[in-house]
């Protein structure tokens, strides 16, 4: 219940509703859902030439699996239960699987048909959709550096793959900023999650702050070359 009451206080959660519709909403994680998204849209705008219908295809597939599956999953598969009781095992693995029968439905269509290359990517999130939020192995693939790994590099790999069918230098050293990044928000959203829970008033405002400019800025920063691209400005 301590915990479940430290969440609903945090920053991303909604302060009005009904307290399923709450930790609901609070469970998507929307800042840091829209960071991993923002980075396989800049994986996608790195391509030479776009096709639009894969940027509108990899979003949903990366909200689909992160933001509700994988959430979903980590709430199930935590020991601590942070978002408590609410919703039961069986309701968070109808959302695991249906969140993950959009995301493998629109992926395996993109790959039978314009970009195989995706499919590795594809076994890889899945596998470490598993592996980390239900602890596997002691929970050895569910710690910082596997977290930057899967919701930070990749999606910014597979953004530019969608496209492709291939990879270049560009993409990859991109993902190296894109796990930085990640890095940075996964340390700061656990700090703030311990000090939220220990009532450190001052300490939370502080890692809030940081992890709003964080997460704003890194889909404002998406946002801004997607308007780029559509409209074809240029310098």
């Amino acid at each position: 219940m301590k915990d479940e009451i430290a969440r609903l206080n945090e920053w991303f959660v909604p302060q009005f509703g009904p307290i399923r519709f709450r930790i609901f909403v609070g469970m998507l994680f929307l800042p840091y859902t829209g960071m991993c998204i923002s980075f396989a849209v800049i994986g996608s705008l790195l391509s030479p030439t776009m096709a639009w219908d894969r940027v509108v295809a990899i979003i949903i597939i990366y909200f689909a699996a992160l933001g509700i599956s994988a959430h979903a999953a980590d709430s199930m598969g935590s020991k601590s239960k942070p978002w408590g009781n609410r919703f039961s095992n069986l309701e968070l693995l109808i959302m695991v699987v249906c969140g993950l029968f959009v995301a493998y439905g629109i992926g395996a269509y993109y790959i039978v048909y314009y970009t195989p290359l995706l499919l590795p990517i594809a076994i890889l999130e899945g596998f470490f959709l598993i592996a980390y939020n239900y602890e596997l192995w002691n929970g050895f693939f569910h710690n910082n550096v596997w977290f930057t790994i899967s919701w930070g590099s990749m999606p910014l790999l597979a953004g530019y793959i969608m496209q492709t069918n291939s990879l270049s230098y560009a993409p990859i050293l991109v993902s190296v900023a894109a796990f930085l990044v990640s890095y940075i928000e996964i340390k700061l959203s656990r700090k703030y999650k311990e000090t939220n829970q220990n009532h450190e008033l001052k300490s939370t405002k502080g890692l809030e702050l940081t992890l709003k400019i964080v997460s704003i800025t890194t889909i404002l920063f998406a946002i801004m070359l997607l308007f780029f691209r559509v409209f074809q400005i240029t310098f």
